[in-house]
């Protein structure tokens, strides 16, 4: 199987330097390349450029600019090429499928923080062998970095990425051929029901906090971003980029921060779910869909003036569903479910939270649900919490759970 291992880096301040410098050059070429296929489709013979028509002209960037394009890795470049040339798919198929098409920006330095390695060897080599107990990985125009290797890396190495996350570096390493790591069976299977009150129900009737991450630290994060749209106003021009600056870390931190707590309780949730399960079914959820702003109503009778659509209200519901991270959670779920030889089963999620799970009702409305933790069916009278309710129709339409009696 495949598998992605992340670990942090410890660069020198020279190291960070030519990390920054390797970034700022691949945000250049990334840009360059866009406004060179924009200017062809503007061109009244609408020539249509390629990657392999971009890729094939890196040679001569190289020769033209040796100080910057040209102490970089090729690969590296033609993984930046492969970027936008991937971006411009996507448009496309958006454009075709009649969706959003989102053409493809230019990006500014502080939004461009990946560099990709297509192979482990070409303009980076992963350290297998750490010398003196450290491990480093060697960047082409950085040097040996050293890595904060937490776990050990399994499989083979097929490419590496640098990324940049607010003031820290990490290494991304893609391996495949990964061995699997199968669990001893436990005889017990489950639905979940995922939730914002709590972030899953089992079909047992097991209830795991939601810890709400992001709404736990919007105080200092509204006092942050309010810091860093106010302080130009007060602060004398020669310090103002700066301060800036740093006032832009500090959110970027603060976010961080949220993720990695939503990133950890995950992979606790998760691997605890996998150890003591065989087979766990969950809703398949459509979480972009769940997350749509209300299309505005426009007053029939008034030209240019909208009805209430009840925006401000969605707008919370859609913040609340982005804090428990339920799309990166299962995204989670799946792959440690591989890996331990488990099964996971997705369902449709219609009316699970809404029916009666007893075998011989199974009665179906939105009455049954008269408020966000109560179920009481209309026909039989079933009483139960209603995560609960949904966790088990969840397990019957997987056919891993009985139906109650």
């Amino acid at each position: 199987m495949n598998r992605a291992y992340k670990f942090l880096l410890r660069p020198t301040e020279q190291q960070v330097g030519a990390l920054t410098r390797m970034l700022r050059d691949h945000c250049s070429l990334y840009n360059a390349a866009l406004q060179e296929r924009r200017d062809a489709y503007a061109h009244p013979s609408k020539t249509k450029i390629t990657y392999g028509d971009q890729s094939a002209q890196l040679k001569e960037i190289r020769a033209f600019d040796p100080g910057r394009q040209g102490r970089w890795s090729f690969s590296s470049q033609q993984a930046t090429l492969r970027r936008l040339d991937t971006a411009f798919q996507s448009f496309f198929r958006r454009v075709k499928a009649g969706h959003k098409p989102g053409y493809p920006r230019f990006r500014g330095v502080g939004r461009f923080d990946t560099v990709v390695f297509p192979t482990d060897g070409d303009g980076c080599r992963w350290d297998c062998t750490p010398h003196d107990a450290v491990t480093r990985v060697r960047f082409q125009g950085v040097g040996h970095v050293r890595v904060h290797q937490h776990r050990p890396v399994k499989g083979r190495v097929k490419t590496v990425s640098v990324k940049r996350e607010g003031n820290r570096w990490f290494v991304v390493l893609a391996c495949d051929q990964a061995p699997d790591e199968p669990l001893e069976p436990t005889g017990r299977v489950a639905g979940i029901d995922m939730g914002m009150a709590s972030l899953l129900t089992t079909s047992e009737g097991e209830h795991v906090d939601n810890p709400r991450f992001l709404a736990r630290s919007c105080e200092k994060l509204a006092e942050a971003q309010r810091h860093l749209d106010t302080f130009p106003k007060k602060v004398k021009a020669k310090n103002r980029a700066r301060k800036h600056k740093a006032a832009q870390a500090k959110v970027s931190r603060l976010h961080a921060k949220v993720r990695r707590q939503r990133l950890d309780h995950h992979h606790k949730v998760a691997r605890d779910l996998v150890r003591r399960f065989d087979a766990i079914a969950h809703e398949r959820l459509n979480i972009a869909g769940m997350t749509k702003k209300p299309a505005p109503k426009p007053d029939p009778e008034q030209r240019g003036v909208f009805l209430a659509n009840n925006a401000a209200a969605k707008a919370g519901l859609n913040k609340s569903i982005q804090d428990a991270g339920w799309g990166v959670f299962l995204g989670i779920l799946a792959y440690k479910a591989e890996s331990a030889g488990r099964v996971l089963v997705p369902v449709d999620a219609r009316n699970t939270p809404r029916t009666c799970p007893r075998e011989s009702c199974g009665h179906t409305s939105a009455d049954n649900r008269p408020t966000q933790e109560k179920f009481r069916c209309l026909r039989c009278g079933y009483t139960e919490h209603a995560d609960r309710v949904g966790a088990v129709n969840v397990g019957v339409r997987a056919g891993l759970v009985l139906p109650v009696a």
